[in-house]
């Protein structure tokens, strides 16, 4: 297969996340949530792949018609923000005014950060909290607190999108990448079985999200916590 047919393979799998996209969207509409967030688990995983495989094969180079960062963004928005947002708001989690405080304030702010021109940091991590709204929302599903956590987990996540912390990327971050990788691995897999058994208030992968989450919230801070260590 010529260099440009297979760069060329990796936009179309890359676009195959509007289609998950859709998919969520319409299950989201029904109030389908576990369909819905299953979707957005196979959404998420492509876009854990696509990244690498781009630069396998230089998709800038050898398919330059499209451009794969933007085509990302895209996506990213309607999976990591605009559907995850609006299952926020018609769910039970949020009532009354609470809902509308949540969907404007994540959306609003999750524009003006994917268009931050500073989004990357020199090792590749994000700077400032990344807007995985999908991933936290999963994990509201999952949990179910008082919408007062809520609407300060909203608060909190959103002002640090534009505060000067560091957030891992699981893939691209060299620094503890050997446990990042694994963890979000693993915040996948229980992030996926949660929603299969329709977030089961006693199912153990509440436990396993929990502890992941934590540590991809967390690893990036404490890297610029603890300096890294040289030769």
């Amino acid at each position: 297969m010529t260099p440009h047919r297979s760069a060329l393979l990796v936009h179309l799998f890359t676009a195959t996340g509007a289609v998950f996209a859709m998919l969520a969207l319409l299950a989201a509409a029904q109030e389908n949530w576990s369909i819905m967030f299953l979707w957005l688990v196979v959404a998420f995983a492509v876009d854990g792949l696509d990244g690498p495989l781009a630069r396998r094969y230089d998709v800038k180079t050898h398919a330059p018609r499209f451009d794969g960062v933007l085509l990302d963004l895209i996506i990213d928005y309607l999976t990591y923000v605009f559907i995850p947002a609006f299952a926020l708001f018609r769910s039970d989690l949020l009532p009354g005014w609470t809902g509308w405080v949540a969907i404007i304030v994540i959306t609003f702010a999750s524009s003006l950060y994917f268009a931050d021109s500073r989004m990357k940091t020199e090792d590749n991590s994000f700077h400032g909290f990344p807007g995985c709204w999908n991933m936290l929302v999963l994990v509201l599903f999952a949990l179910k607190p008082s919408f007062w956590v809520i609407l300060a987990l909203v608060a909190a996540l959103a002002v640090a999108m534009f505060l000067p912390l560091k957030f891992i990327h699981p893939v691209r971050t060299e620094r503890w990448r050997t446990l990042s990788l694994p963890v979000a691995l693993a915040w996948t897999f229980f992030a996926g079985w949660a929603a299969w058994v329709d977030f089961h208030p006693e199912s153990w992968a509440h436990w396993g999200l929990v502890l992941t989450s934590f540590y991809l919230l967390f690893a990036g801070i404490a890297q610029q916590v603890v300096p890294r260590r040289t030769a």
